[in-house]
């Protein structure tokens, strides 16, 4: 187990590594935690709105000194503070049932505490509206840096239970930045603003938002039609290969985490096999979906096997996978590298104990995910592999 291991379980374990990957301070992680180490030993269900109340505590203190420091004209340190409240925030909601009253509040409180922060610390990231039927897909968009004329760009998606704000702070949008290469965090449907308030749940078939959310980004100026890839995290890992499959005008791929057939897994966490990366976990997927109960779940996420969909990419196709995943098994990463046949260049990079990055997505060391990742849409869009170029 390579992740902080301070709770007695992966669950909020897990949010405790996303928290420390993402820009949180130790001293903060332990002053919200240290109270709810007797609440965790009841399972990952119970004591959730204990966790929300002591990470919106932390948050609510940061945002209160920053503004006192906004009011002072000391906006690049009030950034700071926002920036790591609005991570707390988002991840205090992301640990709550559905139905939650305060659940909303707090994802707010994220979204515009994100805005403000990245803009006072001078941040390049804008967020922007993706036309989507008579709804819109939010996103955050990261430019080029370095880059004379249409640069190259990927398109970022979600997993299951992330947000483009924790996208970005995987900080994969940066290294893709300084090789030259603009990146589109996205809020795709059944994920961050596209299902809290767009009411747009997930499906399998990602293309019918894939090609429009790829159409908006070849439109942009300083963006290069013919040199766009796609990429995705855990879940991301069906919905990347998926898109890519069918929208042939991507140039490249790659997934942080196979997920070759989700469908089968939420057989096997029926029986229990495998860790659940949220609380609640049943009733948060059938949120997501748009599901009134389980059978209806059960239904719509039969379409989520890429058995029939890997042949049909055309293009360079890298699959990562950690070794010791404990959520999606190494399995699924070989499934879907063994289907690339129709790739012109394919690659399965598996991380292992030498590196780190062994955990769910790196849940437990993400810079050898995000450097690999990068370093292979540079090759295969045309970015740059150093600074000199």
């Amino acid at each position: 187990m390579a992740m902080f291991n301070y709770f007695p379980n992966y669950v909020w374990n897990l949010t405790v590594s996303i928290a420390l990957a993402s820009g949180a301070e130790i001293g903060e992680i332990m002053d919200m935690c240290q109270p709810l180490l007797e609440k965790a030993k009841n399972g990952e269900d119970a004591g959730t709105r204990d966790f929300m109340v002591e990470w919106v505590r932390v948050a609510d203190k940061l945002t209160e000194i920053a503004t006192e420091e906004e009011a002072e004209g000391k906006l690049f340190s009030a950034g700071d503070k926002l920036k790591r409240a609005a991570l707390y925030y988002i991840l205090a909601e992301r640990m709550q049932g559905q139905g939650d009253p305060e659940r909303m509040v707090t994802y707010r409180k994220g979204l515009s505490n994100f805005l403000k922060g990245t803009e006072y610390s001078g941040e390049s990231v804008r967020r922007f509206e993706i036309p989507y039927g008579d709804k819109v897909i939010p996103a955050l968009y990261t430019p080029a840096q370095g880059v004379e004329g249409p640069a190259p760009a990927v398109v970022y998606l979600n997993g299951l239970d992330s947000c483009k704000e924790l996208l970005y702070w995987s900080f994969l949008p940066h290294e893709l930045a300084k090789r030259g290469i603009a990146t589109l965090c996205v809020d795709q449907p059944g994920t961050g603003e596209s299902l809290r308030l767009q009411d747009l749940p997930a499906h399998f078939d990602s293309e019918a938002w894939g090609t429009p959310v790829y159409e908006w980004l070849a439109a942009r100026e300083e963006v290069d039609a013919a040199r766009i890839g796609i990429t995705g995290i855990s879940l991301g890992g069906y919905y990347a290969p998926r898109v890519c499959a069918n929208e042939p005008r991507f140039a490249s791929g790659a997934v942080w985490g196979a997920n070759h057939n989700w469908a089968e897994v939420q057989q096997k966490r029926l029986k229990r096999e495998g860790e659940n990366p949220v609380p609640h976990y049943w009733n948060h997927v059938m949120w997501v979906f748009g599901a009134k109960d389980m059978d209806e779940f059960l239904g719509k996420a039969k379409g989520f096997c890429l058995d029939g969909q890997m042949e049909k990419i055309k293009v360079p196709f890298l699959v990562t996978h950690g070794a010791n995943d404990r959520q999606i098994a190494l399995d699924y990463a070989h499934q879907s590298f063994d289907q690339l046949v129709n790739s012109p260049r394919r690659e399965l990079k598996i991380f292992t104990d030498r590196e780190g990055g062994v955990e769910h997505v790196g849940a437990d060391n993400m810079t050898y995910g995000r450097n690999f990742i990068a370093d292979w849409f540079a090759e295969t869009l045309g970015g740059r592999l150093s600074a000199e170029g």
